[in-house]
């Protein structure tokens, strides 16, 4: 039988604790729970409000790995939930508003995914992203030279921009907007993709044409589209270690000169948030969003 753990009053059965789910480093499923429960005061504001997406790997990344957009069976009735539009009719998510429905979403074992817009108003973005995506053999290492001059394209705009690993093999750059539709951010976010491979045309790429990819940083702007999702700030990863999508300081992204200096794993979050607190934190203060030109 699971063992039964009590989390802020909610009793959650929490199975397999001794899985090895990341193969490469012997890392388990009961560190999967620790790593999350560490972080939860700095993961649970980019989670509050936002439809998730789970990207379950209940055995590992070389197991079965599966989306779960809709409410999955047997979640507790204390988990909140809400409806949410989508072109084929509406669905119902799983909003992980608090730290027992986080632990509770973790023993799924599954990355999470939110949307760049809040239930409270699904018509309206609250954030950009750019997902920069290096096809081999490019690297981060490129990644970061796209993601500065997309830094200072959008400080030109008005728009401050935050970087974090996508926990994989790129970056994410995300900022704060405000008074726009999901299709107008990705209509802004398609030209400054645009804009970029015009400038640095050996390097970058705005379509996802795969026989163009070799070689360039893809700038991936569709995932501003309503319907889409991007890997969570702070989220594990389904590797073979466990990597995080994490915020990084543009120093960082500037003094990158190879790809693994920016492979952070779970056991380097907990010291970094020491460090520097969480980095993303400007993305969840009104004041900071700016409006699109």
């Amino acid at each position: 039988m699971a063992p039964i753990t009590e989390v802020e009053g909610r009793r959650l059965a929490l199975s397999n604790l001794e899985k090895v789910l990341y193969p490469a480093t012997g890392f388990t499923k009961a560190e999967v729970l620790h790593y999350y429960a560490t972080v939860a005061d700095v993961l649970l504001p980019h989670l509050r409000e936002r439809p998730v997406s789970f990207l379950r790997y209940p055995d590992g990344p070389d197991g079965q790995v599966f989306f779960t957009k809709n409410v999955p069976p047997g979640t507790p009735d204390w988990v909140t939930t809400a409806e949410v539009p989508r072109s084929e009719g509406p669905a119902r998510m799983v909003l992980v508003q608090d730290l027992p429905s986080l632990m509770w979403a973790a023993n799924l074992v599954a990355e999470f995914h939110t949307h760049q817009w809040l239930i409270g108003d699904p018509e309206q973005a609250d954030r950009i992203v750019f997902d920069l995506d290096p096809g081999a053999p490019a690297t981060i290492v490129h990644c970061c030279e796209v993601a500065l001059w997309l830094r200072e394209r959008l400080a030109a705009d008005g728009i401050e921009a935050y970087a974090k690993t996508s926990g994989s093999k790129g970056l994410h750059l995300l900022a704060a907007v405000r008074g726009a539709s999901s299709d107008r951010v990705s209509e802004y976010a398609k030209g400054l993709a645009v804009e970029a491979e015009k400038a640095m045309p050996r390097l970058v790429l705005h379509r996802m044409t795969r026989s163009l990819r070799p070689g360039k940083v893809f700038v991936d702007w569709s995932q501003n589209a309503a319907r889409k999702t991007t890997a969570t700030p702070y989220t594990l990863r389904a590797r073979a270690e466990p990597l995080v999508s994490a915020p990084v300081t543009w120093e960082e992204v500037a003094d990158c000169r190879a790809p693994d200096r920016l492979a952070l794993r779970a056991g380097d979050i907990a010291p970094r948030l020491q460090d520097y607190g969480d980095l993303l934190a400007p993305l969840l203060d009104p004041a900071h969003a700016g409006p699109l030109p």
